[in-house]
């Protein structure tokens, strides 16, 4: 799937090509209490105005510690994603814990959120240079089920060639504290991004149709 990038104000699912399909998720209504495990205003504006009912809680984990231990970019978010659920489900174990992670890949490397402002810029140049990919791990958990699910979705994003200016003005604005590649794509839009391949809600940081699928898959 492909979806040209858009400064978008207002609701995202007025706007953006990709919530004018018949994609939108449908909303949680079961009886089992939704817990996103994650504080992203991001994550929890988009699970708020796709109609989910939930509860977000903070994830007991320092990722700066995180052992990893899979060989590619997509199975270390999805590695984060579920240790994300599990420092939760504890808590919580007859809810749906939904844990999630976001990370960008260059040419396999893997790019997380910036440390400083000179972290940012130095992401920002590597990444608006080329393509890149912006991978969501995703995970389930409902303990007194047993219920535990995990996977992962892919956007490829195309940036556009940034100036000297842009790239000064991003850092300086601080947009950049606490997101993935150091850019959150419903606010850079247009002037950052050409296009994308695939989910528009992924970059964000909760591909909405893949979440659709695994709640529908435990039905």
């Amino acid at each position: 799937m492909e979806y040209w990038s858009a400064g978008i104000p207002g609701s995202l699912w007025a706007f953006h090509p990709l919530f004018q399909c018949s994609m939108i998720p449908s909303v949680h209504r079961a009886s089992t209490p939704l817990i996103l495990a994650s504080t992203s205003p991001r994550r929890r504006q988009l699970l708020t105005e796709a109609g989910y009912a939930f509860r977000a809680v903070a994830p007991k984990l320092d990722e700066s510690v995180f052992p990893r231990t899979a060989d590619s970019t997509r199975g270390y978010a999805e590695e984060l994603a579920l240790a994300k659920a599990r420092s939760v489900a504890p808590d919580f174990p007859d809810a749906l814990v939904l844990g999630a992670d976001t990370l960008c890949d260059l040419d396999g490397q893997v790019i997380g959120k910036a440390a400083n402002a000179r972290d940012a810029e130095r992401i920002t140049r590597e990444l608006f240079s080329r393509p890149h990919l912006v991978i969501t791990g995703l995970a389930l958990i409902r303990l007194s089920g047993g219920i535990e699910i995990v996977r992962s979705d892919v956007t490829t994003v195309y940036p556009r060639k940034l100036t000297e200016s842009q790239i000064a003005g991003h850092v300086a604005s601080g947009a950049w504290e606490g997101k993935a590649g150091a850019y959150a794509i419903q606010e850079v839009g247009d002037a950052f991004v050409e296009r994308i391949e695939g989910s528009f809600t992924n970059v964000m940081g909760m591909p909405m149709e893949l979440l659709r699928q695994l709640l529908d898959d435990l039905r």
